[in-house]
């Protein structure tokens, strides 16, 4: 498997996320949207932005194991929050550092949005994985 991270210099600079990743992996995986929603369908951390994005990033790694795969495999991330505003952008991105992999960070996108499925939901996080294994 390549996998290369490319920030173009004639690009703004990054801060936690890449412009550009390219991969000829053998194994692509995709993670639907993960929510603050618990094991036992309860969501987490109701009207608090910082638990439901701590939550929401914890199922995309359960999900990606599930599939053989590790945060470190991440090649794009796509996260939509219902009414986002500046002050969230700093809780996203620290709870976000501890998850993706600092020195290859992915491809990333935040969108606000005006709500999503469920009504106390605030983040909902897609991941796309490579791996070189069938």
């Amino acid at each position: 498997m390549s996998t290369e991270f490319i920030n173009p210099p004639e690009l703004c600079p990054t801060f936690g996320w890449t412009h550009v990743v390219s991969s000829t992996a053998r194994r692509t995986i995709h993670i639907s949207g993960q929510v603050s929603i618990d094991s036992q369908g309860q969501l987490v951390g109701r009207g608090d932005m910082r638990a439901q994005t701590e939550q929401a990033f914890h199922n995309v790694g359960l999900a990606l194991a599930a599939a053989g795969a590790t945060y470190k495999d991440v090649i794009k991330t796509s996260l939509f929050v219902v009414g986002l505003k500046p002050e969230h952008v700093p809780i996203i991105r620290e709870v976000r550092s501890r998850y993706v992999w600092s020195e290859h960070p992915p491809a990333s996108t935040l969108v606000g949005v005006s709500a999503l499925v469920g009504p106390d939901w605030l983040i909902e996080i897609e991941a796309v994985a490579v791996v070189d294994s069938l």
